[in-house]
C-alpha cells in the first residue's frame, strides 16, 4: 500500500506523541469533564481576514464557523506585540514584558498552575503544542514559588520533535510498505530528507544512501502526486496532527495551540502569508470537526480561535506586513471566534475586549478563583 504525504506525517505524528510520552512516562488518562481548546494564530491582520477585502482568506471560518460562533470583533493586545510575551499574557491574565525568545518564565500564574492545583489533574490533563519557535517550554509554567515547573503543562514542538523521533523509530523497523508506527517510520525519514518539508527550507539532514531505496521511490511518487494536486502538507498541518493524537490518546481538559505559517510574511512574501492564512482556516475547522466526532469532545468544548496581534501597515518604518512591533491599531487591533460550550447563543460582541480577559474566562468555565484583575468575556453563558 503507498501512502501519500499526509498519511505518512499523521504515523509520524504518532511516533512523535508515542515516543514524547513514553520517555517521560505519561499513560494515557480518563477524560476531565469539560474540554477548553484556545488556538493562536500569529499574526495577521483584520484586512486580510474579517474585512470586505479578506473573506476569500478564510472561507471555513466566515461561512462554516462564524455562524455557529460569538465573534469578538475587537479583541485587543495591548502588552508587547511578540509570540512569546502574547501567548504568556494569554496564559496569565496579566501583560508580561519578558525575554522575546523564552529565557525568562511568566511572571505570573499561568492557567495551566491554576487549573492543575486547584482541579487536582495530572499533567496529561494540561498540554501547549506549538508550530513556533519562539516558544519555549518555560511558557507553562510561572516563576511564582509556590507553583512553577511541578504544577505546569506538557508542551509539544512537533518539528524539533519530529527528528529524533524519525531516528529513533528508523532503527527499529525495515519493512517499507506498513502503516505500523515503527516499521513506517523509514518511509517517514525519506520524505523528510526532501529540500522543502513545510514550504521555509526546513528538512531533516542525514546520509540519505542509508535510506531503502523502495521506501524513496515510494515516497518520491507520492510527493510527485501531492505536487500535481496541490495538496497542501506544512508546519502547521504537523502541528494539527500531533493535536488530534494528543486529543485521541489524553483527551486533556485544556489545550493551547499555536499556529505559525503565516510568520512566512517575515521574509517578505505577502502571498506565502496568505496561504499561510488560509491554511490555519483549514485546519481549524479540521480541528473543529475532529472535536464534534471524538465522544470526549463533542458537546463539552469550548475553543477559543485568534491571531495573537495584527501586522503593521504598509508603508511604515518597519517594513509593513513583515513585522508586528510598531503599535499601531493594525497590529494591536485584531478578533476572537468563540465555538461551543460556553456559547448562549452566536452573535458579534462589538465592544473592545483584551486579551488578559482570557484567563479569567478560562477559570470561570472550570470553575476556579484565578486572582486577576481582568473580568470574563461578555456574550457567554459564564
Amino acid at each position: 500500500m503507498e501512502l501519500n504525504r499526509r498519511q505518512l506525517l499523521t504515523a509520524a505524528a504518532a511516533l512523535v506523541v508515542d515516543q514524547w510520552a513514553a520517555a517521560r512516562g505519561i499513560e494515557s488518562a480518563a477524560p476531565v469533564g469539560r474540554k477548553m481548546i484556545v488556538v493562536t494564530c500569529g499574526g495577521i491582520r483584520r484586512e486580510d481576514t474579517f474585512a470586505d477585502s479578506g473573506i476569500e482568506n478564510i472561507p471555513h471560518l466566515y461561512k462554516d464557523l462564524l455562524p455557529q460562533s460569538v465573534l469578538f470583533e475587537n479583541l485587543r493586545n495591548e502588552g508587547v506585540t511578540s509570540h512569546y510575551n502574547t501567548i504568556s499574557s494569554i496564559l496569565t491574565g496579566n501583560w508580561q514584558r519578558l525575554d522575546d525568545w523564552g529565557k525568562t518564565s511568566p511572571a505570573s500564574v499561568t492557567i495551566f498552575e491554576q487549573l492543575r492545583r486547584q482541579m487536582r489533574v495530572k499533567r496529561d490533563q494540561v498540554w501547549l503544542i506549538s508550530s513556533n519557535k519562539a516558544l519555549t517550554a518555560k511558557i507553562a509554567s510561572s516563576s511564582v514559588a509556590e507553583f512553577g515547573p511541578e504544577y505546569g503543562a506538557n508542551v509539544v514542538f512537533p518539528k524539533q520533535l519530529l527528528i529524533k523521533a524519525v531516528v529513533q523509530a528508523a532503527q527499529k523497523g525495515e519493512a517499507v510498505h506498513s502503516t505500523d508506527r515503527a516499521t513506517v517510520a523509514p518511509e517517514i525519514e525519506a520524505i523528510l530528507n526532501g529540500d522543502n518539508y513545510d514550504g521555509l527550507g526546513w528538512n531533516v539532514g542525514g546520509d540519505p544512501s542509508t535510506l531503502d531505496k523502495i521506501a524513496l521511490g515510494t515516497i518520491q511518487d507520492a510527493i510527485t502526486d501531492l505536487v500535481k494536486t496541490n495538496a497542501p502538507v506544512t508546519g502547521d498541518e504537523f502541528t494539527y496532527l500531533v493535536t488530534v493524537e494528543v486529543m485521541k490518546r489524553f483527551a486533556p481538559a485544556m489545550m493551547v495551540v499555536t499556529f505559525s505559517d503565516m510568520e512566512v510574511a517575515h521574509f517578505g512574501s505577502y502571498s506565502l502569508h496568505l496561504g499561510g492564512i488560509s491554511t490555519v482556516d483549514r485546519l481549524v475547522y479540521e480541528l473543529w470537526n475532529t472535536v464534534q466526532g471524538m465522544p470526549g469532545y463533542k458537546d463539552q468544548t469550548t475553543m477559543m480561535v485568534m491571531p495573537e496581534f495584527g501586522r503593521d501597515l504598509d508603508g511604515s518604518t518597519t517594513n509593513g506586513f513583515f513585522n508586528h512591533r510598531q503599535g499601531s491599531e493594525s497590529t494591536r487591533g485584531t478578533w476572537m471566534m468563540c465555538l461551543g460550550d460556553a456559547i448562549k447563543k452566536p452573535g458579534l460582541i462589538e465592544e473592545p475586549v483584551l486579551q488578559t480577559q482570557i484567563h479569567p474566562t478560562i477559570g470561570k468555565l472550570f470553575g476556579i478563583k484565578t486572582d486577576v484583575s481582568g473580568k470574563p468575556l461578555p456574550g457567554l453563558w459564564l
